[in-house]
């Protein structure tokens, strides 16, 4: 695997510190910002295949920077917060974040949680085309298309319909795509799912209903 970038943003030198010494004892390369101002410029100039993003920085909070850089293709968003709010929690993924931590927490998690968006975003380098009607979806270049016209997905939204759209017909529970696509339990629990089943059912537009609801256990793409 070539060698990954991490932006970490956080206004606490400390915090930036930890983070920053953790991931290139694991091989990243790690830049880092102490707002979230400095965060846009960083990420524009550096590239990152990831960020761990702070909440609550000056200038531009985690959060309006997340709803910036959520749809650049292949960004991993990691978010950080001194809250335990679950209307926090939910937001942020709303907004296109792929995971989500509460401080203070263990640096060896981040780490782990870090490695795991990053296998999710290589997920698609030996993939194939799917097609569903009018969609396409591309698990090697990671892109989709309805009817023709590019889908604007976060990292996390195309995870979901690659994964749906690869085994249509094929019921999942809740707790199957958590586990699936986000690979470990969110603070969110399974309203995620839903939350995330949502937003591609917006985007779908009038093939909204290529995305079903199996009323009682979850969802499934629409049988071939």
């Amino acid at each position: 695997m070539d060698q990954k970038r991490v932006l970490v943003a956080d206004d606490e030198e400390s915090i930036r510190s930890a983070i920053t010494y953790a991931l290139k004892r694991e091989g990243f390369e790690v830049a880092t910002a102490a707002d979230g101002e400095e965060a846009l410029q960083k990420a524009a100039s550096f590239r990152p295949d990831l960020l761990v993003l702070d909440v609550m920085m000056p200038k531009l909070s985690g959060y309006d920077v997340c709803r910036r850089l959520a749809h650049e293709k292949g960004l991993g968003i990691l978010l950080l917060t001194v809250k335990n709010d679950i209307v926090d929690k939910v937001l942020g993924l709303e907004l296109g974040a792929d995971d989500f931590m509460s401080k203070p927490f263990d640096v060896r998690e981040l780490v782990a949680r870090v490695k795991s968006i990053v296998r999710r975003l290589d997920k698609g380098s030996d993939g194939d085309v799917y097609r569903l009607e009018g969609l396409k979806v591309d698990t090697v270049r990671r892109t989709a298309e309805i009817g023709g016209n590019p889908m604007e997905l976060t990292p996390k939204e195309f995870d979901l319909l690659a994964l749906l759209v690869s085994h249509a017909g094929r019921v999942y529970t809740r707790e199957d795509l958590l586990d699936l696509v986000w690979g470990m339990e969110y603070f969110g629990g399974t309203r995620t799912v839903d939350i995330h089943i949502q937003r591609l059912r917006k985007k779908l537009g009038d093939a909204h209903y290529l995305l079903q609801t199996v009323y009682g256990i979850g969802y499934k793409a629409m049988d071939r």
